[in-house]
């Protein structure tokens, strides 16, 4: 990534656009592509397995024997037959086709979530939990690998945390980006240095943690991981809610592309480099 130096000389752009940067290095786009890929695999098994037992509990008592859920999807008998229902914080919700019963009317599936999104798509838990360890493993590796370049060669403290400036820029960012304005800059707007720092900072160390707390090996070697999240069915709970806003994140991300750009968006993740607004300055290495 360009850094801007006291010497930078700084010259008109080309009408109509801005210098094209070299914005993100190479270890920043495979460590990208490796996180989404992982990401994909880890949300599909985890709902495999979410299946296995489709109620979410806050506390360590679970079991079919309990009727303390904060979450549950089931099929229930109606005047009209079976149908799916949710409930959700004690409300109950008619959710056939999509949850608790899904697939066609004369061969219908009693299941959570539906088998186009699970891997693999018919019940199996072994594959599942096998499929979705794999992945957690390669995500924790990409994340271990970039904080730590990203720590040593000022990544994080320079381009992802925000400053007191992005605190002061971001309801500008908000009200821009609510009226698709986009400015395009050599690096992060406030509103993306807030947003990749929830993400890196607490959704993905949450979602880990709670991933080792609900394992029992983690557990025996570090027990005080059930202390720290109120039992393994808090934790589990945790880790379904942050599965949640990760999904989230991704669709707003992804809609953000799509409206600022799609093209110079992608080939900034593909080759680095990103074409800036036409009043962007121009600095030593850029492209025209």
């Amino acid at each position: 990534m360009a850094v801007e130096t006291a010497d930078t000389e700084s010259r008109a752009p080309s009408a109509g656009k801005g210098p094209l940067v070299y914005r993100q290095p190479l270890l920043t786009r495979i460590t990208h592509w490796t996180w989404a890929l992982a990401l994909f695999f880890m949300l599909l098994s985890g709902l495999q397995i979410f299946n296995a037992h489709p109620a979410l509990y806050v506390g360590q008592e679970s079991g079919f024997e309990y009727d303390n859920s904060v979450l549950a999807m089931y099929a229930a008998n109606s005047d009209n037959g079976p149908i799916g229902q949710t409930r959700v914080f004690g409300q109950t919700l008619n959710t056939t086709g999509l949850f608790g019963m899904s697939g066609p009317a004369d061969q219908p599936q009693f299941r959570g979530f539906p088998s186009w999104a699970t891997i693999p798509s018919y019940q199996d838990l072994a594959t599942g939990r096998v499929v979705h360890f794999f992945f957690g493993w390669v995500l924790v590796a990409a994340l271990f690998l970039w904080f730590l370049s990203s720590l040593v060669n000022g990544h994080i403290r320079r381009d992802v945390l925000p400053g007191p400036e992005d605190i002061k820029a971001l309801p500008g960012e908000v009200a821009d980006h609510a009226r698709l304005r986009f400015r395009h800059g050599r690096r992060y707007n406030a509103l993306q240095k807030l947003s990749y720092s929830v993400v890196f900072f607490i959704l993905f160390p949450l979602i880990i943690a709670t991933g080792l707390t609900m394992s029992p090996g983690m557990d025996a070697a570090f027990p005080w991981l059930l202390d720290l999240f109120g039992g393994r069915q808090t934790a589990r709970t945790i880790h379904f809610s942050m599965m949640v806003l990760l999904v989230l994140f991704f669709v707003v991300h992804t809609i953000m592309v799509f409206a600022a750009g799609p093209i110079n968006e992608l080939r900034s993740m593909i080759t680095g480099w990103y074409r800036t607004s036409p009043d962007t300055p121009r600095q030593q290495g850029d492209r025209p």
